[in-house]
């Protein structure tokens, strides 16, 4: 094992030139080549000026260097989600510069190339106090909420990760699932592998099928979510590389029992699951090899305290040396804590208030829904709300038979005993899996576009990991027929791709960027009312999500879109 080495002191004591640091297609990046990069990047950082600078990168020894450059140069980093237009745009008004990826219409930051004859300066230790870093939540309950870290707090993380886990998982190179841009993948894939010696592999590995690869390779511990291990397939050779798997993480969300199961059975092991919030930091942490109800044990230096209302946290994770109220209930137990699921989310309707949570409970427990998620939608002058619901088999059977209709109606009628009729569920929709972002969460922006009257509605009519083919129905009232053309109104090509990349995003697990189309072609007008069938590929080794249109006219449209960029 390497020496372990304080956050603030890694560069000003550092390690052997040739030592590994993060490996990549093109070989070993080693500790002088970050050491270097860090130089380069701290002095674009110094000659650029500006104290606050957004990061985004896929590439996670770039991110690593890039996050350094900014610290050395008393620079803070704000860490947005993902590289979207809007994400980045959101930032210009709290930022000097970008780094990594910028808005349209700005230049983001590179690091600088020291000249042939010139002596990089020494690196400085870093101050505790530094305001490093800007992070944020998912947006699972509303907006995203910037949340300030100062290093000290960081520091004190990654020191207590290595006293938990250092002895127990080894000397092994970290592999993960999930974005360094989401503070549980920066404290465990960046900050505790350099701080501990142990190399990282750059890039993230988006399917089951690159981690069973990378296994294959030789050991390593293996960063992930709960979004990610509930997909593991018992199709693929998880056994060849059980005694490479030196050690497994979760955080993010629940574990659910389903996807525990899977990693006993499947990697030999269940996860260290890590308890914790952007705001808190960790938590507490478990593990549940035999037994599905272990409690959770509080971190060195946490403490807390629970109740049925709340579980309340004092840490040095925390900006102060004061309480912090969760959004978690809880219960304390010798050693320990038990959760007790989400404190009650409270909507005042129709001068009454319902608990969202409640719903949610009662919707997945009267069956017919593995998953639920209730939101307020705002429609003319009225609240109502909505259901995104993941069906289970009997479910899906119901749907297929009767329609969503019908569906609808039977959770609906289940829910009718324990709430106000004026409260029930008005809207709908039915998926494969919740929309997640690269940390694993679904946020309410995305379940809210579910219900975006731009989106058409349909009924699944097979389904399997590479193909999906789907009844689209194309209403009379799209407001997508406004202005084209009048007279004759025709749903605009623009549409039909936009539609084919948003049901694809909904049944498969597609990377966010996109690249280009191919092969496209338009063979027939789409009228108001027409009812089409669509049919989608995906085929993830090239990245591409092809798209057939047709109805009982013939074909109207057909290609393939190429996307690229992790996959969440």
């Amino acid at each position: 094992m390497a020496e372990p080495l304080a956050l603030e002191h890694l560069l000003t004591h550092g390690r052997p030139p040739r030592h590994p640091v993060a490996r990549s297609e093109d070989g070993m990046r080693d500790f002088g080549a970050l050491r270097a990069r860090v130089a380069g990047w701290r002095a674009a950082f110094a000659a650029h000026g500006g104290q606050r600078y957004a990061l985004f990168t896929e590439d996670t020894f770039d991110f690593a260097t890039a996050l350094l450059g900014a610290w050395h140069a008393g620079a803070c980093i704000y860490l947005p989600a993902d590289a979207r237009p809007a994400t980045l745009d959101a930032l210009k008004a709290h930022v000097d510069g970008f780094a990594g990826r910028a808005p349209q219409g700005l230049t983001a930051l590179t690091p600088l190339a020291p000249a042939l004859d010139e002596t990089v300066p020494e690196f400085q230790p870093l101050s505790p106090g530094l305001a490093a870093l800007v992070v944020y939540t998912s947006g699972s309950s509303g907006e995203p909420t910037a949340i300030p870290k100062r290093l000290s707090q960081l520091s004190s993380e990654v020191a207590t990760l290595g006293a938990l886990f250092d002895a127990e998982v080894g000397d092994v190179p970290v592999l993960a699932t999930v974005s360094h841009q989401h503070i549980y993948g920066l404290l465990f894939r960046v900050l505790w592998p350099l701080t501990s010696g142990r190399p990282f592999d750059a890039h993230a590995l988006p399917y089951p099928e690159d981690i069973l690869a990378a296994l294959q390779a030789g050991p390593g511990l293996l960063v992930s979510s709960p979004a990610h291990l509930k997909r593991l397939p018992a199709t693929l050779d998880w056994a060849s590389v059980r005694g490479n798997l030196r050690g497994l993480f979760s955080s993010g969300g629940p574990l659910t029992p389903e996807a525990l199961q899977a990693c006993r059975d499947l990697l030999g092991r269940a996860p260290v699951e890590v308890y914790g919030s952007s705001e808190t930091g960790g938590v507490a942490w478990r593990r549940r090899d035999t037994d599905d109800s272990a409690s959770w044990r509080t971190m060195p230096g946490v403490e807390v305290r629970a109740d049925e209302d709340a579980l309340h946290v004092r840490s040095p994770h925390l900006p102060a040396d004061d309480w912090f109220t969760t959004e978690d209930r809880a219960r304390a137990v010798p050693g320990g804590f038990e959760l007790l699921g989400r404190r009650d989310r409270l909507l005042k309707l129709e001068e009454k208030r319902v608990s969202l949570s409640a719903m949610e409970r009662a919707l997945v427990a009267g069956g017919l829904l593995r998953e639920a998620r209730v939101l307020p939608l705002t429609e003319g002058h009225r609240v109502i709300l909505a259901v995104v619901g993941v069906p289970d088999a009997e479910g899906w059977r119901l749907q297929e038979a009767g329609g969503r209709r019908s569906l609808s109606q039977a959770l609906r009628e289940k829910l009718a005993p324990h709430f106000e009729s004026s409260a029930l569920p008005r809207r709908f929709r039915y998926l494969e899996a919740m929309p997640v972002n690269s940390q694993g969460k679904s946020t309410e922006a995305a379940l809210t576009a579910l219900f975006d009257p731009k989106r058409p509605p349909f009924r699944v009519l097979e389904r399997s990991g590479e193909r999906a083919l789907l009844a689209v129905e194309v209403p009379a009232n799209s407001p997508y027929f406004d202005g084209h053309f009048p007279g004759s109104p025709i749903l605009p090509g623009v549409v039909q791709l936009e539609w084919a990349l948003l049901l694809g995003r909904e049944h498969f697990a597609l990377p966010p960027d996109f690249l280009r189309v191919e092969t496209l072609k338009f063979q027939q007008v789409i009228t108001p009312g027409a009812q089409l069938t669509v049919e989608l590929t995906w085929a993830k080794e090239s990245g591409r999500l092809g798209f057939k249109l047709t109805s009982a006219t013939g074909s109207h449209a057909s290609g393939r879109i190429v996307l690229g960029g992790a996959v969440g």
